[in-house]
């Protein structure tokens, strides 16, 4: 058994790694201080004894005997993170701060879940870990973009300078049961709409593209990379290579919903990338990691889940 420290372990993609490191025998440490996490997420674990809950923000200091720390506590929807974007930013920084501090002390591996939006909007196509990316230091999205890459610098000076055990992974689009369906992200929000027979809202002309992993697969990604040698640290693109575009997705939600929702299109927002694609060869041979589940069999069991929120 491993003692495993879970930052923002009551959200969406959290909650699901809470589940499996529970499930197989860890005694784990859910922190969130509940701004986009919801008890609701983990409240089936609740009643285990190899489980807790504590109320913590990152942006504070935290103290605790632990093996490994995942680190996930940030806002990861527009929504959210560009309602207090300083916030956003503090989160992501100081967060990777007390968290490398604790591994520190504590001599544990520590894994960071860094994103694909590193690479900004981007000249290469499909997006390499070798890319250094196009970001806009000052947009809207900066604060969740920049912060993240801050983070990713902090977490190798502290491998360098103090020999912290770090990993960094770099999550694309994910989806699946517990997105919360008012996070604007863009699976949620085609599916409420659909089961709702509203208007599917797509910003630009719809021939923008993602990729979309199901939130199993991550998960998987997530904990083959904890384990992987210390050799390894990352960063790893972690997502699904099938591309879609926008058009493409919200035909998928319309006809597997049964939904009566007409498309309309409106302005496209400030730089939303036009392109996202993982490139996971590294993933693939590093960690023998790959996605397994298809876009219409998790948008399956996602419609399922949101049908229970009406």
């Amino acid at each position: 058994m491993k003692r495993i420290l879970v930052t923002g372990g009551a959200g969406f993609i959290g909650s699901h790694l809470c589940e499996r490191l529970v499930k197989e025998g860890n005694d784990v440490i859910c922190l969130d201080n509940f701004y986009t996490g919801s008890k609701e997420n983990v409240w089936h674990l609740l009643g285990k004894h190899n489980f807790e809950i504590v109320r913590h923000d990152v942006c504070q200091p935290y103290w605790a005997e632990v093996d490994e720390i995942y680190n996930l506590a940030c806002p990861a929807s527009p929504v959210y993170y560009q309602t207090d974007p300083i916030q956003t930013t503090k989160t992501s920084v100081f967060g990777a701060y007390h968290m490398l501090g604790l591994a520190r002390r504590t001599k544990c591996k520590i894994l960071q879940t860094s994103t694909s939006e590193v690479y900004g909007d981007p000249n290469v196509h499909p997006q390499p870990e070798s890319y250094w990316g196009n970001v806009n230091t000052i947009g809207l999205r900066s604060c969740y973009d920049e912060g993240k890459r801050c983070a990713e610098t902090m977490f190798f000076d502290y491998h360098r300078l103090h020999g912290v055990r770090i990993k960094v992974i770099r999550i694309f689009n994910t989806y699946g049961p517990r997105m919360a369906e008012n996070d604007g992200r863009v699976v949620s929000n085609f599916i409420m709409q659909a089961l709702r027979n509203e208007d599917i809202t797509i910003y630009g002309d719809g021939t923008q593209t993602r990729s979309f992993q199901y939130v199993s697969d991550l998960i998987e990604g997530m904990i083959r990379m904890m384990e992987s040698g210390d050799d390894f640290l990352g960063p790893v693109n972690i997502g699904n290579p099938g591309e879609f575009s926008m058009l493409e997705l919200a035909e998928k939600v319309i006809e597997k919903t049964g939904s009566k929702s007409k498309i309309v299109f409106k302005p496209l927002p400030s730089d939303d990338p036009k392109m996202r694609r993982p490139d996971i060869t590294l993933a693939k041979s590093k960690l023998d990691w790959e996605p397994k589940v298809k876009l219409d069999e998790g948008l399956e069991k996602t419609i399922e889940y949101f049908k229970t929120k009406l």
